[in-house]
């Protein structure tokens, strides 16, 4: 991944869904890790929200961090890339990799990555900053998008990917927000 070239996407991490995520607490705590990150090194953020009158708005530490520097994109399909908004804003950003975090891994997340990847996208999956209802549906799904040609990462992973070298000139800051 590159700095210049990279989009992060936050799917969906939502209401009272995200509360019943396996180990949601950990993917909560790494969705906030990778946007302090991408804050850092300037990469644009994209945010979406499924049915939010129906499953409500993006839990609060997450939308914290995100609002009002980016507004969420309400959507019905699963798949990002589906909902017109969010092609016209990622299409309109001319970076070609996308780093993908957010819920649920086998259902919107899954769709999103096949669908960017079927569009030319060089898709990154942070597999810990993402989860389903069940464990054994997320493993499906990362086992899944790796088969289909999407890179599988971790948060700490990107970061350092982004970096490319401890003298970066933002090496220390984003690494406080890693070994947190």
């Amino acid at each position: 991944m590159h700095i210049n070239d990279t989009v992060l996407i936050v799917v969906d991490v939502q209401g009272k869904l995200a509360s019943l995520m396996f180990e949601h607490e950990r993917m909560v705590a790494n969705i906030e890790r990778i946007i302090k990150i991408t804050r850092i090194l300037e990469i644009p953020v994209l945010w979406t929200e499924q049915a939010p009158d129906k499953i409500g708005p993006t839990v609060g530490p997450v939308s914290q961090l995100l609002f009002p520097l980016v507004k969420p994109m309400p959507k019905r399909a699963f798949s990002c890339y589906a909902c017109a908004e969010f092609k016209e804003h990622i299409n309109g950003l001319r970076r070609r990799q996308v780093l993908l975090a957010g819920i649920e891994a086998h259902v919107c997340v899954y769709q999103t990555a096949r669908d960017l990847c079927r569009h030319g996208y060089e898709v990154y999956l942070a597999a810990d900053a993402v989860s389903s209802r069940a464990q054994g549906n997320k493993d499906i799904a990362v086992e899944r998008m790796a088969r289909e040609g999407i890179i599988i990462t971790s948060v700490e992973m990107a970061a350092c990917e982004l970096l490319g070298s401890a003298d970066h000139p933002k090496f220390r800051d984003v690494m406080a927000n890693i070994k947190r």
